[in-house]
């Protein structure tokens, strides 16, 4: 151990509270075995970057959220992104809880669960118990430990066998209390055959103190599964973000990826796939645009272990002003996953002589009988494009701006969700200052 992790709550104070909601006992019993761990654990090693100078404290405390007797009575930066949502599912988390939940009738009748975590673990145990912290576990470092023991609110999602999801099921969660611990955990479990489109945006407003979201999802994909998590982060420079997400496929199922990394204070990613199962597939899709002086730190990862596994990452990345990145992209495929075939992108644009990229692309092969590859580059805006557009009539602002949307849109355009893509243009104008 090389940290010395201080703990933001005594386990005495953490079982009362535990209690105090109801909980299951084997929850209490698993809170309070994390943070015993996490006294314990070090924080985790960002490649390139000392996480320790980061906000990794402000984990504030547990505060009882007050219901929303509708979607009218909710924060404008909630209602601007659920205008839309009039079918399918929502769920609504404001700093340390849940304040909404709804689930069509036809979905409920179907068997679908779609709530909030804390509900799911006294409600649905014999879908909770076996999964929760099993694709993240509370062992690996401390912020996992302290997730495992602090999580609060979240979401989980259970899709029954052959049940397939036409429409998107969506989720919102806030923090716009900066006194308010804010550590939402995702559960999302594909029965067999079954698919499900799932999104959720992380957002903030009105902070007056530094917040520390420690963000955990886990997809469990059984056999068959199809499941596409759209995730985008817009939250303020207040906010440092430290989000884990992992998804354990088995055989023949699929997980999509995409993820908006709209931030504007610091953040660090972890995106993984593990193929389990023979035949399994994941694709993952990551757009991250960093400005001011924030340090990014995103990886994504795919891990082979069954055999006939493909896996594709593309990341892209646009530095401005004194924003910094490091992208790493990790292919790891293990002995006897024969036919495994991994391949990855990662691209980084710099906007300005202080902005910093760092693109890594690296490939752990254990296997003879595959097939992996790589690229990568790290560049500024090219000032051939600049000047041919501008002989064009097109002056230097607009010129930049087309090339930026065109170094972006091999992945923009590859979403097939409509609405996500409009949500991540105007929040990559946004964030270009446009």
């Amino acid at each position: 151990m090389t940290t010395q992790t201080i703990l933001p709550v005594e386990s005495e104070a953490l079982r009362a509270l535990s209690e105090s909601n109801n909980e299951p006992g084997w929850l209490t019993e698993q809170r309070l075995e994390a943070l015993k761990l996490a006294s314990e654990l070090a924080l985790p090693k960002l490649e390139k970057q000392k996480i320790e100078r980061w906000n990794v404290s402000e984990y504030g405390t547990y505060k009882t959220s007050k219901a929303l007797s509708s979607l009218d009575d909710a924060p404008e930066s909630i209602k601007k992104l659920v205008q839309d949502q009039n079918e399918g599912g929502l769920v609504i988390q404001r700093n340390s809880g849940n304040v909404y939940a709804k689930l069509s009738e036809e979905l409920a009748a179907k068997g679908v669960i779609f709530t909030d975590l804390t509900t799911a673990a006294r409600e649905h145990e014999n879908l909770v118990k076996p999964y929760l912290n099993t694709a993240v576990k509370a062992d690996e470092h401390s912020i996992a430990a302290l997730h495992a023991a602090l999580w609060n609110g979240g979401v989980f999602l259970y899709v029954p066998k052959n049940v397939e999801i036409e429409v998107p099921l969506q989720a919102v969660l806030l923090t716009d209390d900066a006194s308010a611990t804010f550590a939402p955990h995702v559960l999302v479990i594909a029965d067999t055959n079954s698919s499900v489109t799932y999104v959720d945006n992380y957002v903030s407003s009105e902070l007056s103190a530094p917040v520390f979201h420690n963000g955990v999802v886990e997809v469990i994909a059984k056999a068959g599964a199809k499941v596409r998590y759209a995730t985008v982060h817009q939250m303020d420079t207040l906010v440092t973000d430290v989000s884990f997400r992992r998804a354990v496929l088995e055989n023949d199922a699929t997980i999509e990826w995409i993820v908006g990394e709209m931030n504007d204070g610091d953040t660090a990613s972890n995106t993984m796939s593990v193929l389990k199962g023979n035949g399994s597939k994941s694709d993952s899709k990551v757009i991250a645009i960093g400005s001011g002086s924030q340090k990014n730190n995103y990886t994504t990862e795919a891990r082979h272990f069954g055999k006939n596994t493909p896996s594709q990452m593309i990341t892209r990345a646009v530095m401005r002003e004194e924003a910094s990145a490091i992208i790493n992209g990790i292919t790891k495929i293990e002995k006897g996953a024969t036919k495994a075939d991994g391949q990855q992108t990662e691209k980084v644009l710099m906007l300005s002589p202080k902005a910093r990229g760092d693109a890594n692309p690296i490939l752990l092969i254990d296997e003879d009988d595959v097939t992996a590859g790589h690229a990568a580059s790290v560049g500024q805006v090219n000032p051939e494009q600049v000047h041919y557009l501008m002989s064009r009539g097109i002056n230097r602002t607009d010129a930049e701006r087309l090339i930026i949307i065109g170094f972006l849109a091999p992945v923009v355009s590859d979403i097939p969700l409509e609405a996500l893509r409009t949500q991540l243009q105007y929040l990559i104008e946004r964030k270009l200052g446009q």
